[in-house]
């Protein structure tokens, strides 16, 4: 085996064994979901996420309801209020699969469910919160549009003893204190991966772009220096030439890559940190008259149907997957929470890794959103 392809192995075996920080030993990575979750009437179940991390052995007490100071309620008597609090529009493929997967689990369990959408907008976010509070939501599912802007929402449902639980993105605060847990993938080791996968199509040796997410958040943060910490590693003729953001925004990633093609014309790899600003910088070489997966090798991350198809069409060399089906595994948690089970700090979860033959597979079985 060539020292690329030996260290892809080991990265993509990292991802999938889980970096079992707390735990003795990962999980089965069966077709079940995760903590014995049923997958909700809007999962494929073979989609459905599944934890890697930390295991079923995992020691120390989780977080339950006893713990946080909360008042116990029963997700299954049809009167509990649940608030959902979604980041960003479900024009992103993304949100629209994990809105859709919370609402499916909620109407199998009975759960009243009450959402809002904060559009990208860190303070309108804070004031959803705090409606859905004064509504009286008992337990809040939060996908925060940033880590560090929520102190004011985390604060007002802390003082009512209600329950967050963060999913996606972390939140800055302390677990089970200010929040109960989070629900996410491994977004260093994602990074870790799409480094392999670009410096494989590349021979080690390329120019590289990058298009970063949202400044504030720790996607965008572990995806970068994931990337970066491969590179440096494991690949000295890789140089990152360029890196900028673009806002997790396929218009905006259109605007940056057109920016940096005029800035940078030796540019021939990118490494987009979600598909949307993929999917824009593939129009800017077009418009450039570049050939995108020919004379520029991409890698992205998100799983959307568009970039995996992308795979398959080569204009991407690989896409590694973020689960966005949280319905199950979040009710799951919260059951677990109000119970005695308990839940740990961080629970990481299992994504895919799509490359062209994995791609077509995935698109074949419908295992893409």
């Amino acid at each position: 085996m060539n020292p690329t392809l030996r260290a892809k192995s080991a990265v993509a075996a990292l991802l999938v064994a889980g970096l079992c920080l707390s735990a003795a030993a990962c999980t089965n990575q069966g077709s079940t979901s995760a903590s014995g979750a049923t997958p909700g009437s809007g999962d494929n179940s073979a989609a459905a996420q599944q934890v890697v991390s930390p295991a079923a052995s995992a020691s120390g007490p989780g977080c339950t309801a006893d713990t946080y100071g909360a008042p116990k309620a029963d997700l299954t008597d049809g009167k509990t209020v649940v608030g959902f609090s979604q980041s960003e529009s479900t024009s992103n493929p993304f949100r629209a699969a994990e809105t859709a997967s919370i609402e499916a689990e909620a109407k199998r369990l009975g759960v009243k469910l009450i959402e809002r959408n904060a559009n990208a907008d860190v303070n309108a976010q804070n004031a959803q919160i705090q409606d859905m509070i004064a509504q009286g939501a008992q337990v809040l599912i939060v996908a925060p549009e940033n880590s560090d802007g929520l102190g004011p929402a985390l604060a007002a449902a802390k003082a009512k003893k209600i329950p967050v639980l963060t999913i996606d993105r972390t939140v800055t605060g302390a677990a089970c204190s200010d929040f109960v847990a989070f629900i996410g993938s491994n977004f260093y080791g994602q990074a870790q991966i799409a480094a392999d996968d670009l410096a494989g199509a590349t021979g080690g040796q390329a120019h590289v772009a990058i298009l970063q997410g949202t400044p504030g958040n720790n996607v965008s943060a572990d995806r970068t220096k994931g990337f970066t910490d491969q590179l440096a590693a494991k690949y000295p003729n890789m140089q990152v030439v360029a890196s900028q953001t673009a806002n997790f925004d396929q218009t905006e990633g259109q605007k940056v890559m057109e920016q940096l093609l005029q800035a940078h014309p030796d540019i021939t790899a990118v490494y987009a940190e979600n598909d949307g600003m993929a999917l824009g910088a593939i129009q800017a070489m077009r418009s450039a008259g570049k050939a995108p997966g020919k004379d520029i090798k991409i890698v992205s991350i998100d799983g959307i149907r568009q970039a995996v198809q992308g795979v398959v069409d080569g204009q991407l060399v690989a896409d590694i997957e973020t689960n966005p089906r949280f319905g199950p595994l979040a009710f799951q948690s919260l059951k677990d929470f109000y119970g005695t089970a308990g839940v740990q700090p961080k629970v990481i979860i299992k994504d895919g890794h799509f490359t062209a033959d994995s791609a077509r597979q995935a698109l074949a079985q419908g295992l893409v959103y």
